[in-house]
């Protein structure tokens, strides 16, 4: 045997400097600031300067603590959207911008006062807006950086803050169209009140908790009815007879004014066999009451049920009855009318609701549909009133012991004789404030709202959008629509993604109660309104309103001070004749404004209203998408979105909610030192985001794992096109080998694929199936089978230039497609084959040739594709059993009605033959290997030599 020559040097290997350990947390801060210095984001608007626009306005975070992994998520996604926007040749310009008004705000800085025993009150206002304006600015600049570290494309150095004064001005110019257009009215009504905040709530500012509360029944002595079977104990003189209550909020009592029935409830009159008193309740809940009751007065029996009268709940109209406090006098000792109340039920209780239309919604239409008004009793903090005349300035009334069954309200009830019951065991869900955590109440204030049955006029709508709503199906203009009504067919003329979305927002606007606007607070944007002491009436006029608005665009909300109400008022009016509002505006409308100020105002040229989509987490039906849809609603006409894509919660890896008290958040500040940012993005984009998913260690090894076979993908083409000149050694379509047609016909899918994922806002879908194309149409297929022309085919050989030539198409094509997901590897990737040609980010899809499909050669290679999967199977026990090296040393029978092709190029096998059975055979050969390609052919006279192809290119590289 001669001595074999080490051919290793005559082989084409890849060559690339791009390395296979991707380094990302090191790496990516420089290319980030490489973007910044080059100005990419302004070159990006350059480039795209007159292409049809995409417009995703941007819903404000709040500009409070570090970017947490919703924010990630968040920001990931709308930088998706924005990205593939463009890379289909939009101008899809990204504004980012932050909510900074509100309690969550206020409440940090009178933190910091309660450390250092300072009193917030007694701080001049603007002083104490300054420290809130200063806090809210620390926490943009944090965020912007940490939000720019993930690679986020925009305008970063021009955000929109809503305590910007041009955005203040704004905000009051919006809500002053809502008072031109008489959609604003002062009311007492409850509302969700923070005692702790000490201000009123917005739904969207609420959740709910499981807590364990006192429960009491009260008894309530009966002084006059028209129901008979009453009437004749009353008649009896010595006899009681109380109607019993029965309720979670003893606090509630002192602040009683009546009683509710439930006019087709049937009640039961159950004597007292220890004293000569009688109880009412309503008979479905006779037993339960005994329960509870029976207990605590032995006295309390049932008789046979026969026995008791019974009494329908019609009867009760007209009864009075008198509070159990009535000797304290004054309030106490006015009748307690019993009501009838369609609310009433026999769920729970007694089947009667005491009435106190200071804190219940029920409670105050039902006492107001009778004449009885609120008294205002619980104020702000929580406590009653000094001059109350049961517990007077005490409280706080959702202080536990307060409440307590040996607590001042139960101790002065049973002393007084009417606590039947009482026991702080009843477990339920409450409303806490989301930020607090505190419980709040519902708590009658004036406050000023917007209603949402009220005909609505637009004087300001102009031609912007009709005045519409549905009737019976069909799109009208209505000149008496209300809110509720243009916001419902604003609704139906959206697009939801997911479609569920429609039906929560169109529920929430269906049921929902008035717009409350007021907060009484000091950190927001003021409501400037002017109301006539005498008739109550505020202020309508254009003049005053274009004075104001003026003021604070230039100087901010610091403008509305009392000592320039004549000023703002003019020579028409005096200041003494007008109350000068001191509420500030419900933040809800502060970004449900920020459409007119960020997409109308001009100060983003790049712009345009309405937006194209509105993106955020699902709990925004509540909160920006709706706020934003009736303040559109109200001054447009219509939504100011075309589309809303809604976005699930990020679960810890066992699918908990994740909490700091439990101790499973996950920073993805943290993540990104760890992994870098783009398998924090391959991450968010890989989830089905639109529904709660999950994170942790384990998933994240996953997604990097995915993460290195793409990197390994990009670094396979750059290694195979070293050196590559289209001009030199590009092959037309229509001259490539099958598997090439093949490959760019596969292509031509993918790239269907992906445009539908961007329309359909499915990114779920589309790294999906990028990652899919690379893993198993490229690395396991193409890439395998052509590795041997690539290495040994000499570099004019046209299948080898046809090879790279597909191999260039896919590099500019996959690049492209992964830029907007990993956005630093596709410049990375691109950078390294082109260091001169600018950002891959400033490029877009280029159209395909349609000649490209080629739907028969498809089936057909499917079915080849389904044939070799059954070789490699087939040849796996005998590698396993080392009967085989490799497929190489494989010769293959397959069955005789094999598709036609070079199957043995394909199985990556020494030889394939054509058998009569069905089944697919595999047998070692007994063929040499070649010594440089490896293959074993008959050629092959000795191992180690070489086969004829391998001679002519060894012999071309010598010469």
């Amino acid at each position: 045997m001669t001595e074999q020559r080490d051919y290793r040097p005559t082989v084409f290997l890849p060559k690339t400097d791009f390395p296979m350990k991707a380094g990302l947390p090191q790496k990516e801060p420089g290319i980030l600031s490489r973007w910044q210095d080059e100005g990419l984001y302004q070159q990006l608007r350059k480039s795209r300067a007159g292409a049809e626009k995409f417009i995703l306005h941007d819903g404000p975070p709040y500009a409070n603590g570090d970017m947490h992994i919703g924010h990630a998520l968040n920001h990931i996604l709308k930088d998706m959207v924005c990205r593939t926007q463009s890379l289909l040749g939009k101008d899809a310009p990204y504004v980012p911008g932050w909510d900074c008004h509100g309690l969550p705000i206020e409440w940090k800085v009178e933190e910091e006062y309660r450390k250092k025993k300072k009193n917030k009150d007694e701080v001049p206002p603007k002083e104490f807006r300054a420290e809130c304006r200063a806090y809210a600015q620390k926490w943009v600049d944090t965020q912007r950086e940490q939000l720019k570290r993930l690679g986020i494309q925009g305008d970063w150095d021009h955000p929109y803050l809503t305590m910007d004064p041009q955005a203040e001005g704004t905000i009051v110019a919006e809500l002053l169209k809502f008072a031109e257009s008489g959609q604003l009215y002062r009311g007492a009504k409850p509302v969700m009140w923070s005692p702790v905040e000490k201000t009123a709530l917005a739904e969207a500012e609420v959740e709910y908790e499981d807590i364990v509360s006192t429960q009491i029944d009260v008894a309530f002595e009966i002084v006059e009815s028209n129901a008979p079977a009453i009437q004749k104990l009353l008649a009896k003189g010595h006899l009681r007879t109380f109607a019993v209550i029965w309720t979670t909020t003893p606090w509630t009592i002192p602040v009683n004014q009546a009683l509710a029935f439930g006019p087709e409830v049937d009640y039961v009159l159950i004597p007292d066999g220890g004293t000569v008193d009688t109880y009412l309740v309503a008979e479905p809940l006779a037993d339960a009451f005994l329960q509870r009751c029976g207990d605590k007065n032995p006295g309390i029996y049932s008789l046979h049920e026969s026995e008791w009268e019974r009494v329908k709940g019609s009867e009760l109209a007209g009864t009075i009855c008198r509070h159990p406090m009535h000797a304290l006098g004054g309030f106490f000792a006015k009748p307690r009318p019993m009501l009838p109340g369609d609310f009433v039920t026999t769920d729970s209780g007694t089947g009667l609701v005491h009435m106190s239309p200071d804190h219940g919604e029920d409670d105050f239409a039902l006492c107001k549909a009778h004449g009885i008004e609120p008294v205002f009793a619980v104020l702000g903090d929580g406590k009653y009133r000094e001059d109350w005349g049961w517990l007077g300035g005490q409280g706080s009334v959702i202080n536990p012991k307060f409440n307590a069954p040996d607590g001042p309200i139960c101790e002065a009830l049973r002393e007084a004789g009417g606590l039947l019951a009482a026991s702080a065991d009843y477990k339920h869900s409450y409303p806490h404030s989301w930020r607090s955590k505190a419980k709040v109440i519902y708590r009658c204030t004036p406050q000023w709202f917007v209603p949402m049955d009220r005909p609505v006029d637009m004087p300001h709508a102009e031609t912007r959008a009709e005045k519409r709503w549905d009737n019976e199906g069909g799109a009208l203009e209505h000149p008496n629509a209300t809110l509720r009504q243009i916001a419902t067919q604003a609704i139906a003329d959206t697009r939801f993604v997911p479609e569920k979305g429609r039906n929560r927002i169109g529920a929430m606007v269906e049921g929902r109660p008035d717009w409350v606007l007021s907060r009484q607070r000091a950190w927001g944007v003021p409501i400037t309104l002017f109301v006539d002491r005498k008739t109550g009436q505020y202020l309508n006029d254009p003049a005053v309103n274009a004075r104001i608005v003026a003021a604070v665009r230039a100087e901010g909300v610091d403008a509305w001070d009392a000592e320039r109400a004549q000023e703002y008022l003019g020579p028409d009016y005096r200041a003494e004749d007008f109350e000068q509002v001191t509420d500030i505006l419900d933040v809800w409308f502060d970004s449900g404004s920020t459409h007119a100020f960020v997409l109308e105002s001009g100060r983003w040229p790049d712009l345009q209203w309405p937006a194209d989509l509105y993106l955020e987490g699902s709990d925004q039906h509540r909160g920006w998408f709706q706020s934003s849809l009736l303040e559109s609603c109200a001054t447009r006409g219509r939504a100011p979105y075309n589309a809303v894509l809604t976005h699930g919660f990020t679960m810890d890896a066992k699918g908990m909610k994740m909490s700091k008290s439990l101790g499973n958040t996950i920073s993805p500040i943290d993540l990104m030192k760890e992994y870098g940012a783009d398998i924090l993005r391959l991450w968010a984009l890989s989830v089905d985001f639109t529904e709660d998913h999950r994170i942790g260690k384990e998933i994240l090894q996953g997604v990097a794992d995915q993460y290195r076979k793409l990197r390994n993908t990009f670094r396979y083409l750059l290694g195979a096109l070293d050196g590559f000149d289209h001009a030199a050694e590009g092959v037309e379509a229509a001259e490539m080998p099958e598997l090439e047609r093949y490959m760019l016909h596969r292509l031509s899918e993918l790239d269907s694929a992906l445009r539908q994922a961007i329309a359909d806002f499915d990114f779920n879908t589309y790294t999906r199936v990028l990652i899919d194309f690379c893993n198993e149409d490229l690395s396991a297929f193409f890439f395998d089978i052509r590795k041997d022309c690539l290495y040994c085919d000499a570099p004019t050989d046209p299948k080898r230039r046809a090879y790279r030539t597909v191999l260039d198409v896919l590099f500019h094509a996959l690049v492209r497609y992964a830029a907007p997901v990993l956005v630093f590897t596709a410049e990375e990737v691109w950078t390294t084959r082109f260091p001169d040609r600018g950002s891959v980010h400033l490029g877009a899809l280029r159209d395909l040739p349609s000649e490209w499909r080629d739907p028969a050669l498809a089936e057909r290679f499917e079915g080849l594709r389904a044939l070799r999967t059954t070789v490699t199977e087939a040849i796996e026990p005998l590698r396993r059993d080392k009967v085989v090296g490799s497929s190489l040393q494989a010769e293959v029978v397959v069955p005789a009605d094999a598709p036609e092709a070079d199957l043995a190029e394909l199985f990556i096998t020494a030889k394939v033959t054509r058998g009569q059975g069905e089944s697919v055979e595999i047998v070692p050969t007994s063929h040499h290997k070649c010594g440089r390609c490896w293959r074993h052919l008959p050629e092959v006279t000795e191992d180690g030599a070489l086969c004829g192809r391998c001679d002519e290119v060894v012999a071309g590289i010598d010469a």
